[in-house]
């Protein structure tokens, strides 16, 4: 199996960047999102990675189990602005739209996560699916 991608990385001065990737909707492609996010913050001088990692970790992970359509790729895109990061994750289902859960079960944790490491965090429709986005302070 393999995970395919298509990736830009836009420098946008010093205190800012852009940076977008298709990755397959698999569970190897969730991981592969959280390292190469991680190497993009990296390449862009950001020391302090751990709130954007487990934020792109948990938000890509829920793209693949509960976002996923056959045959349909997830995107992951980085906006880097100031000492804040926006984290989006656009998946191929609308009518699946994410919702922390006040009592969560084994799998209701990880909204409640975005959450606390987020300054703010919501979804947003589109033509296809939708994306969820995260604002972690960096």
């Amino acid at each position: 199996m393999t995970t395919e991608m298509t990736s830009s990385a836009t420098p946008t001065g010093e205190s800012g960047g852009e940076f977008a990737q298709r990755f397959s909707a698999t569970h190897r492609g969730a991981r592969l999102a959280r390292l190469l996010a991680v190497q993009q913050l990296r390449d862009w001088g950001v020391t302090a990675t751990d709130a954007a990692e487990l934020v792109v970790a948990e938000l890509a992970s829920n793209a693949v189990t509960h976002g996923r359509v056959r045959g349909r790729d997830f995107e992951l895109r980085l906006v880097l602005a100031g000492d804040h990061v926006r984290i989006e994750v656009s998946d191929a289902r609308a009518e699946r739209e994410p919702a922390p859960d006040p009592y969560p079960d084994e799998h209701g944790y990880g909204l409640l996560l975005v959450g606390a490491l987020a300054t703010a965090w919501g979804v947003k429709g589109r033509s296809v699916g939708k994306t969820v986005w995260a604002t972690v302070r960096i």
